[in-house]
């Protein structure tokens, strides 16, 4: 999938991606004409009501299912012989295929085992409350009946069948709602489509503003009219896309009442959700809905190698981190080219949807706890309800919670009727617990309280800090704390080690830190350590290797007021999109 557009991302701030003068105004002069001509028109601006209203059930679901599936489920990331490094729906590309060579494969894609009721059946039993499912990957290949290319799962593989079409009638049959996603940009099959780092095939080559007029743009039109009710739209990596051609696509949304878009179209398009990948924000993303996709392993199109599972302790505590933040979880599997979702993710579903069937109240409408870190788990609230989710059930048999408000009942999910004892102790309150935690995994406590908790401050966020460098405008020391994971401090070119520190508002106990590098072309950290001054020393909390996209460590409480990263060793000049540092409670 995916795991491109902070790539893209990346790239386009490095102003890689670039397009002539004259494409541009021709491209303008397309949309005009597509803006006047099309139908139905573009929806006025909406009202906050009106917006609120159309996010409601997102917002309340939570939990939902990402569905990789195409003809690269055939080579399952293996061409020639050869195991292809990175994800398996990017097989095309990270190898270099031959447009006619891939294209073949569709020939020997037939999922005879495809049972598109048995698939939301599996998703519903896991609580899972929506699914979206890959139309057309960057591969160009179609996942349903298309008037606008033969290159489909009908016309060009022996199956035959609209795999779409199964898809849409068996969520309206059970009552699951259907998104869909759509690679509006990158198409390495027809000419004109974009590719990221280039074409490689002279087959690809045409012009991009064609592409979106005579591929794109109808096939958004075909799956928002051909498939009864889509609830989410789901777009990929913008390379190559603008302000003009993303307003083609506009007008094709009216075709769906109450879709919901995600932030992926280009062109300076919003969207409705911020779409975090592959990690959890450390402090959510405040005032915006956002949506956190993650693998199963390490692939998003299946990879017949890839046995790098998550375990499901894990990926339940994941959506449970997540919801805390006031965010939905979107989880991926990737079927294999007989049409079966593979047994190890069907086995972690199954888990996901037992630890579901006794706390799903804790995650269905919640919205973000007043904590951003609690050393024993995560908080999320409903109303006058606060869960707790305690992963760490504590040996001494109390849990402390840093509220003050009065508390008119506890209990546990998994036992209503039995109360929980409740100690004020002045800024917080003391939980009397069994002996036993309830569940391995999480057990969750219902507390209903009075009145609004006093959120817990995360000290970094907004803090201006210092670096030992600076790359240039817009890549200042104080981008890493500003909670926005789509900009980032950088030091300056050539720089093989560097520095970040920040200096609270006054000491705090430190407890927890979270650090976003970015993907793996941005990693550059080989070794670092986190520091707090004491004096006119700086002294080690920990030391580690690299970071990658996200790292968060837990540590004996710190109680300073400067803290610092201090990168000893990089490939190039390192890069932090955020680091936040969270009060232990």
């Amino acid at each position: 999938m995916i795991a491109e557009f902070p790539l893209w991302e990346y790239l386009q701030r490095k102003e890689i991606v670039k397009r002539s003068v004259i494409q541009f105004l021709i491209g303008v002069l397309c949309a005009v004409a597509c803006l006047l001509s099309a139908s139905p028109a573009p929806a006025p601006t909406e009202t906050k009501e009106q917006h609120d209203a159309r996010m409601k059930w997102w917002r309340g679901a939570r939990f939902g299912l990402f569905i990789h599936w195409g003809i690269y489920s055939v080579p399952a990331g293996t061409y020639d012989g050869k195991q292809i490094p990175e994800i398996g729906e990017w097989i095309m590309n990270n190898a270099k295929i031959p447009v006619a060579r891939y294209a073949a494969y569709a020939k020997q894609f037939n999922p005879a085992k495809f049972n598109p009721d048995e698939w939301v059946a599996l998703a519903q039993a896991a609580g899972i409350k929506y699914i979206v499912i890959t139309s057309k990957h960057h591969d160009g290949f179609a996942m349903f009946k298309s008037a606008s290319s033969p290159y489909n799962v009908v016309d060009a593989t022996p199956f035959g069948r609209d795999v779409i079409a199964g898809m849409a009638e068996a969520c309206r049959k059970h009552g699951m709602k259907l998104g869909l996603y759509y690679s509006q940009a990158q198409d390495w099959h027809h000419p004109g489509g974009s590719a990221m780092g280039g074409h490689w095939d002279q087959a690809q080559d045409g012009d991009m503003d064609e592409y979106i007029n005579r591929i794109a743009v109808p096939q958004v039109r075909e799956i928002l009219s051909k498939y009864g009710p889509i609830s989410i739209l789901w777009w990929d990596t913008p390379v190559g896309m603008n302000a003009a051609r993303a307003a083609r696509f506009l007008p094709m949304l009216n075709l769906q009442p109450g879709l919901i878009t995600n932030n992926r179209l280009g062109g300076g398009v919003d969207g409705d959700l911020t779409t975090p990948e592959q990690f959890i924000p450390a402090t959510g993303i405040p005032g915006k809905d956002f949506e956190v996709c993650m693998t199963m392993n390490d692939t998003w199109g299946y990879k017949s190698y890839d046995s790098n599972w998550k375990s499901s302790e894990d990926l339940v505590r994941k959506l449970i981190d997540t919801a805390s933040k006031g965010g939905n979880f979107l989880l991926n599997v990737g079927p294999t080219s007989e049409g079966l979702i593979p047994q190890p993710s069907v086995d972690r579903l199954k888990g996901i949807g037992r630890w579901m069937q006794v706390n799903s109240d804790a995650i269905y409408g919640t919205n973000a706890g007043p904590f951003p870190y609690l050393r024993w788990g995560r908080a999320a609230r409903k109303g006058s309800i606060l869960y707790l989710y305690v992963f760490d059930w504590p040996k001494s048999g109390v849990l402390r919670v840093p509220i003050k408000n009065k508390v008119t009942a506890s209990y546990l999910l998994a036992d209503p009727k039995k109360a929980i004892p409740v100690t004020f102790e002045g800024e917080r309150i003391s939980l009397t617990l069994p002996a036993v935690a309830p569940d391995p995994i999480a057990s969750v406590i219902a507390l209903r309280i009075e009145g609004e908790p006093a959120a817990v401050p995360v000290p970094s966020l907004g803090r201006p800090g210092r670096a030992s460098s600076v790359f240039g405008p817009g890549s200042g020391s104080e981008k890493a704390f500003d909670g926005d994971h789509e900009t980032y401090w950088r030091a300056a070119a050539g720089q093989h080690s560097a520095w970040l520190e920040v200096t609270l508002a006054k000491p705090s106990s430190i407890g927890c830190v979270t650090l976003i590098e970015g993907w793996e072309n941005q990693s550059h950290t080989r070794r670092f350590r986190l520091e707090y001054r004491d004096g006119d020393q700086w002294k080690t909390i920990f030391e580690g290797t690299r970071i990658v996209r996200s790292l968060s460590r837990t540590f004996d409480p710190v109680k300073a007021q400067v803290f610092r990263l201090n990168i000893l060793e990089a490939t190039d000049a390192p890069q932090i999109e955020e680091m936040q540092l969270l009060i232990d409670e």
